[in-house]
């Protein structure tokens, strides 16, 4: 799909893909996802994944697991270009559409506001938000040391995102809004996403599953679990 971009094609792309992007709050959440990549350095093969959750229970519903070649490098910031393609894949193997995707990266929290999240969704036509375990840009405001505290992340004027301590004693996550939904939902969504560990559950959960696909545990495909279980 974008294999034979180069990177100043890319960023001309970006700059486009942006000038789409809409900010919306959305009034009903009951499932939420996690969307995530595992690959063995300097392997073309992606292992993608997305969970489904209940919301805000956190209850697993179902996952999708695919695998998908690509030749694109990774370069910072251009994150999207190397894994929204393999995710789209996994995407369509999913048949009803979570109201909300969490990705593990950033949303508009990026030099030219498009993350992967954002370049996600806005190729999904999917609300999304970003969540990156590091941040990429924008004048960084550390907050307090609780959990649950939070710090704006602003480029001058624009609010870029914020990063949020889901742990005491460790580094905070950056949420920012990619597609669809708006800073302060993507922040109260979040919060109630997390559970005992630094990363939220939806990207926790699906890292995990990525990983174990990637090593022969799970196998590709489309997942339903029966009745769904409980996380928290």
């Amino acid at each position: 799909m974008y294999d034979t971009l180069s990177f100043e094609d890319a960023t001309n792309l970006q700059i486009e893909l942006a000038k789409q992007l809409k900010f919306s709050p959305l009034k009903q959440i009951e499932t939420i996802a996690g969307a995530d990549i595992s690959f063995n350095k300097d392997s073309t093969t992606m292992y993608a994944g997305i969970v489904l959750l209940t919301y805000p229970q956190m209850a697993l519903k179902a996952y999708a697991l695919e695998t998908f070649e690509t030749s694109f490098p990774y370069k910072a910031g251009f994150l999207g270009f190397k894994e929204v393609p393999a995710l789209l894949k996994v995407w369509n193997l999913i048949p009803s559409k979570p109201d909300v995707l969490i990705l593990d990266g950033n949303g508009i929290l990026h030099p030219r506001r498009m993350g992967v999240a954002s370049h996600f969704g806005i190729l999904a036509n999917q609300p999304t938000i970003g969540c990156a375990k590091r941040i990429l840009y924008g004048e960084n405001h550390v907050p307090g040391n609780l959990k649950y505290s939070t710090s704006m992340i602003t480029n001058g004027a624009e609010t870029l995102g914020y990063a949020l301590r889901t742990k005491v004693n460790c580094a905070p996550v950056y949420i920012s809004a990619g597609h669809l939904i708006t800073q302060d939902q993507s922040l109260s969504i979040m919060k109630k996403c997390v559970g005992n560990y630094r990363i939220p559950e939806p990207t926790r959960l699906i890292h995990n599953l990525v990983n174990d696909f990637r090593i022969g545990k799970l196998k590709s495909g489309y997942h339903a679990v029966n009745q769904p279980l409980s996380l928290f």
